[in-house]
């Protein structure tokens, strides 16, 4: 299995062993390649871990610098409060942001470290107009030497 597919594991499972009430929101967080719902799926709080991309770069001259940046996908069908309920989940969202911040990863053999946290998009206008669901991603990156 890819090394990225690993790390997106670790993060899913990292999230769901995390202490009872830590997060505002009841979730399982679970890893995709290819993260598909229908509408009616969405009427559960759904968090999603996939990779996203793989950037090497030079380090020294016998490693190199492996940055891996993970996406985690929150997305739930809404009622008639968007108001309330976009605050609602974007809270959670930050909730997750901050319990991944600065939190390294072991996998396998790697250890890797938190390197940054982008929230983009905060949430889909488009989603919440056209479907009533809201869609926030972050990306988490981590960082090791190979």
């Amino acid at each position: 299995m890819s090394l990225s597919i690993s790390i997106a594991d670790a993060v899913a499972a990292e999230l769901n062993a995390a202490p009872a009430g830590t997060f505002s929101q009841e979730f399982a967080a679970s890893r995709k390649v290819l993260p598909e719902f229908n509408i009616t799926d969405l009427a559960a709080l759904k968090v999603t871990v996939l990779p996203k991309s793989v950037e090497i770069t030079g380090g020294t001259r016998a490693a190199n610098t492996y940055e891996f940046a993970i996406d985690v996908g929150v997305q739930k069908k809404l009622g008639k409060d968007l108001d309330t309920d976009v605050a609602s989940l974007g809270t959670f969202v930050d909730e997750l942001a901050d319990y991944l911040r600065r939190r390294p990863m072991e996998v396998g053999t790697h250890m890797l470290v938190w390197a940054g946290i982008r929230n983009e998009p905060v949430y889909a206008p488009e989603h919440l107009a056209e479907q009533r669901v809201f869609t926030s991603v972050l990306t988490v990156t981590y960082r090791m030497m190979r």
